[in-house]
């Protein structure tokens, strides 16, 4: 449903709404059981680059730590009810990612140290 000037609205049943909540908390259990187990963690860094293209830009070892925390955070997102978390995670990362991506800009903040003071508070608007 369309609405002037507010976020549009998505009507479906309480039902459909409980299994698709039923069905993303049995892929997440899935996923969390392969990672803790050799096999399952490989495929998963494996199959990370096609889920998230960026992610080749971030070190190996970051790799390994974004899935690790992606897994832990949709698993503890999902035990509130919530995709914010894990949404919040991946925005993150993904920002980290094009920081490597830029030569000029990985370099800064690689070079970048010490103390720069005080950071001023916002203006509020």
């Amino acid at each position: 449903m369309r609405r002037r000037g507010d976020e549009d609205l998505l009507l479906v049943t309480i039902s459909r709404a409980e299994q698709s909540a039923e069905m993303t908390s049995v892929a997440i259990g899935l996923l969390s059981e392969l990672a803790q187990h050799e096999p399952g963690r490989a495929m998963i860094l494996d199959a990370l680059p096609k889920v998230f293209p960026w992610v080749l830009y971030l070190p190996e070892p970051d790799r390994a730590e974004f899935a690790g925390e992606l897994i832990g955070t949709l698993r503890t997102a999902d035990s509130v009810e919530s995709p914010v978390p894990a949404v919040q995670l991946v925005t993150e990362w993904r920002h980290t990612a094009e920081v490597h991506a830029d030569p000029e800009l990985r370099e800064l903040v690689r070079s970048t140290s010490g103390d720069f003071g005080e950071v001023p508070r916002p203006l509020m608007s």
